[in-house]
């Protein structure tokens, strides 16, 4: 009976000291107290305070870093002093939560920037002085140590089909459409693979324009460009660049950074990427 006591006023004090916070109109209000202000421009929001000058803004940024793996987080910029902008993980009152609330619930709950009297420019500026670090998963952090890797092999694809990195020829790719652009995404279903090889003529890999599969010459299959639904869609079709840089994952010995760092790979749910 003691037990369920104090298991009863611990739930009840929990719950008599949950903020509540709501935004109507523009207005955010904290348990019943109008405190700040927030405008939105596309994916952009603008906190003002209660006489509407413009404090602080939260951009929120999703992005692929390398294929399926993507990174969602926000960008926080003060309007009075640009010279620096954060990159900071954000908190949502729920998984439904559109962008607004999770922008205004970041603000109270886990910055601490908007409090009971306001937006708190103290506790803004503090923030600036000493930001948190974000916190990734491994697999996030491991996405985007390839993507540095990647990024400086510098991979583009000419207007012929060679394969460039660094601006040196190391490739190419064969059975290329009439219509072949560099820049195209790759939407013809043809029963004919698109072939990469490497700067001395050897296979490297194909990619499979009915399966949107590619596969390398040693037998390791990715399938590029997974369709997801909501926020975190991705495009269903590649670019060339993107096959080609998906080959220097699969296979290291294709094409190797000039400090000589071969390229690692990703490993998800078992699936060699």
């Amino acid at each position: 009976m003691k037990k369920n006591m104090i298991m009863l006023f611990t739930v009840l004090g929990i719950f008599l000291n949950a903020q509540i916070i709501k935004v109507k109109r523009g207005i955010v209000n904290m348990d019943g107290v109008h405190v700040a202000k927030i405008s939105n421009k596309s994916n952009q929001y603008t906190f003002l305070d209660l006489k509407e000058t413009p404090i602080y803004t939260i951009e929120f940024v999703d992005k692929s870093i390398v294929d399926s793996v993507r990174d969602s987080y926000i960008k926080l910029n003060r309007v009075y002093n640009r010279d620096k902008t954060l990159e900071l993980d954000y908190i949502s009152p729920s998984a439904f939560s559109g962008d607004e609330k999770s922008a205004v619930y970041t603000s109270i709950k886990s910055l601490k920037i908007i409090d009971n009297k306001g937006i708190n420019i103290k506790n803004l500026d503090e923030l600036f002085s000493k930001p948190p670090k974000r916190n990734l998963d491994s697999k996030t952090k491991e996405a985007y140590t390839i993507r540095n890797k990647i990024d400086k092999l510098k991979i583009e694809v000419n207007t012929v089909g060679e394969i460039l990195s660094n601006g040196k020829p190391v490739g190419y790719f064969t059975n290329l459409p009439v219509s072949f652009g560099s820049e195209d995404t790759i939407t013809d279903k043809t029963f004919v693979d698109i072939e990469i090889y490497d700067a001395n003529s050897k296979y490297i890999g194909r990619y499979i324009t009915t399966t949107k599969q590619i596969k390398s010459a040693a037998g390791k299959t990715f399938t590029l460009y997974r369709e997801m639904s909501g926020r975190a869609s991705i495009l269903k079709f590649p670019t060339y660049k993107a096959i080609a840089e998906r080959m220097a994952i699969m296979d290291p010995n294709f094409i190797k950074v000039q400090e000589k760092v071969i390229v690692g790979e990703v490993v998800k749910d078992g699936v060699q990427k």
